[in-house]
This record gives C-alpha cells, sequence and structure tokens, in this order.
C-alpha cells in the first residue's frame, strides 16, 4: 500500500488561503488516483476533491467548487490541495487518500481508497 502523510493545516480566519500537503511513499504513487476527504465533529466523512493517476481529470463536491484546486507532482510524489476563500464550514480534519489503478467506483467514493494518511486539522474562524 501507498503511504500518506498530510500537512499545512492550521488555524485560519474566514477568507484566508491554506494549501496542504501530502507526500507519499511507495513505487507505484503515479498509478494511483488520489482523492481529499474531510471529516467535521458529528458528520460523516465527505468527499472535497480528487485527481486522476495522469493528473488530467480533477473533480469536486459543489461544496468547494471554485475555490479549491487540487494538484498533484508525481516527481515528488506528492499531491496539493490549494484552498482559497475559507469558511468557517471548511473546518474539518483533512485526509488524503489513494485509490488503486483496479479499484472501480467514482473517485467520490471512499471505499475504494485503500491508503489513507493520518490527518490534518483545518480550523478557520469567523
Amino acid at each position: 500500500q501507498v503511504q500518506l502523510v498530510e500537512s499545512g493545516g492550521g488555524l485560519v480566519q474566514a477568507g484566508d488561503s491554506l494549501r496542504l500537503s501530502c507526500a507519499a511513499s511507495g513505487r507505484t504513487f503515479s498509478s494511483h488516483a488520489l482523492g481529499w476527504f474531510r471529516q467535521a465533529p458529528g458528520k460523516e466523512r465527505e468527499f472535497v476533491a480528487a485527481i486522476s493517476w495522469s493528473g488530467g481529470s480533477t473533480y469536486y463536491a459543489d461544496s468547494v467548487k471554485g475555490r479549491f484546486t487540487i494538484s498533484r507532482d508525481n516527481a515528488k510524489n506528492t499531491v496539493y490541495l490549494q484552498m482559497n476563500s475559507l469558511k468557517f464550514e471548511d473546518t474539518a480534519v483533512y485526509l488524503c487518500a489513494a485509490k488503486p489503478p483496479y479499484a472501480g467506483g467514482p473517485y467520490s467514493s471512499a471505499h475504494p481508497y485503500n491508503s489513507w494518511g493520518q490527518g490534518t486539522q483545518v480550523t478557520v474562524s469567523s
């Protein structure tokens, strides 16, 4: 499995920006699609964004579309989530996940992702 470690979270004010990073290890990193999910207290894990293995296709939840951008750098084994115009409701633990090339299902479904990071806390004050 791919090992993932997130970083870049913190405490910011509404309207500010953050960039999350997810560093991966594993020889097959470039073959995996990558996704960002988030989980707030009392809520289910929520899809945020995903990117195909080639980086040619990206997908976003409606709640973050136009504000967040996902990208990847396979040479650095890293995926990023640029978050702009942050809102209080974006407050959550953000988790990076990897989806193997043989897994089916939509990118927004958490189940096919078989590698998960520990998460990084993003807190947005109002």
